[in-house]
């Protein structure tokens, strides 16, 4: 039997009891829309975050669409972006009629970091905008306090970053608003799309719970513009189960990355994720680099072991943003060719994380 990168299978027998008493709990209330579970999970999530407010929404392109919306991002603001990301970072500055300037990771975390951050301001930057990439912090009190002193509004993107910290503070508060995915695929996952922005501003607070809902608090009340896009009763219900395991899969996910950095130190040719020293971070992902990218990944196919690439090419390389990036090779095109990220998470014992890590070895020696 070969070992699968993702098994959400796997993750719903786990806790299946839980998930099918959610269900039940929602049929039988009749609620579907904006109801008492949504309110439940959104409290919870906040609580766990240590902010004020959380706001469910469809999905984490439209958290963070939303969040830049009701901040007052517009056309010819200019949103400093990471280069090396997921595109839907981008889509959403865009979506708002802004203008993504492109942020080379700093090398060995894949993020951004303050000082590539502060190199790319120019006069029509009005926002930050980090991704915790992999599940790893984006140097964000440095980030903060940059932001702070050059008056830049800052939101975070932390869609893989579920109870990540940084010198003891949950990633998710360092931003004005912070924005999260709950694709079925994360570390805290909807058996569907779902998303919240959280934040302390309780001013931003009621205007995102009014624009998610067509800028309405009260049926036919429409004081503001707005669109649909709301965490429905099912997904929130749901959301609460995982939220309650959250903390133990990210620590058997920190045990595993733990074995890997163990089993593959010193494998020739063979590049570990970094972790700086006061982060805590939650291994959405666990990404290796290698020249021979290609070869390592048809050899652990080979083995039945499933990896995947993340990201194949940097967002300014997609004919949408060719005209934002540069045209010389860059850091980001470099990291496009050589990353692979190995299978981790709730679903694998550490007999299983030992067998790719037994495999890559094989691969790796004479």
């Amino acid at each position: 039997m070969g070992i699968a990168f993702l098994d959400l299978q796997a993750i719903y027998r786990q806790d299946q009891a839980g998930y099918d008493a959610a269900y039940r709990r929602v049929m039988d209330s009749g609620r579907w829309i904006l109801g008492p579970e949504l309110l439940a999970f959104e409290q919870s999530f906040a609580t766990h975050l240590g902010r004020r407010h959380a706001i469910g929404v469809g999905n984490g392109l439209d958290a963070l669409t939303l969040a830049l919306q009701v901040s007052g991002i517009g056309p010819g603001d200019e949103v400093l972006v990471p280069a090396h990301t997921f595109i839907a970072t981008w889509l959403a500055v865009r979506q708002c009629g802004a203008i993504p300037r492109a942020v080379e990771p700093a090398d060995g975390s894949y993020c951004i970091d303050a000082a590539g951050v502060a190199a790319a301001i120019s006069p029509a930057t009005r926002a930050v905008l980090p991704v915790h990439l992999y599940g790893q912090p984006a140097d964000p009190s440095a980030m903060r306090a940059l932001c702070a002193e050059r008056g830049l509004l800052m939101i975070e993107d932390a869609a893989q970053a579920h109870g990540a910290r940084h010198q003891g503070e949950a990633v998710g508060g360092f931003g004005r608003l912070a924005c999260y995915s709950f694709y079925p695929g994360k570390n805290l996952g909807a058996f569907g799309d779902a998303g919240a922005v959280v934040t302390d501003d309780d001013a931003l607070a009621e205007a995102l719970r009014a624009r998610r809902n067509y800028g309405s608090h009260t049926r036919y009340a429409h004081d503001s513009e707005g669109v649909n896009s709301r965490l429905d009763e099912l997904q929130a219900a749901w959301l609460s189960v995982r939220l309650a395991r959250l903390d133990a899969h990210n620590a058997q996910r920190s045990a595993q990355a733990a074995r890997y950095l163990e089993r593959l130190a010193g494998v020739p040719g063979l590049a570990l994720p970094q972790v700086p020293e006061g982060d805590e971070p939650v291994w959405h992902l666990f990404v290796v680099r290698s020249a021979q990218r290609a070869a390592m990944q048809a050899a652990l196919a080979q083995r039945g072991i499933e990896t995947l690439i993340h990201y194949p090419r940097p967002v300014y390389r997609y004919p949408p943003f060719a005209d934002f990036g540069p045209a010389g090779r860059t850091l980001s095109d470099r990291l496009a060719d050589e990353v692979l990220s190995l299978p981790i998470g709730p679903h694998l014992g550490l007999e299983q994380i030992d067998a790719v890590a037994d495999a890559v070895i094989e691969w790796a020696s004479p």
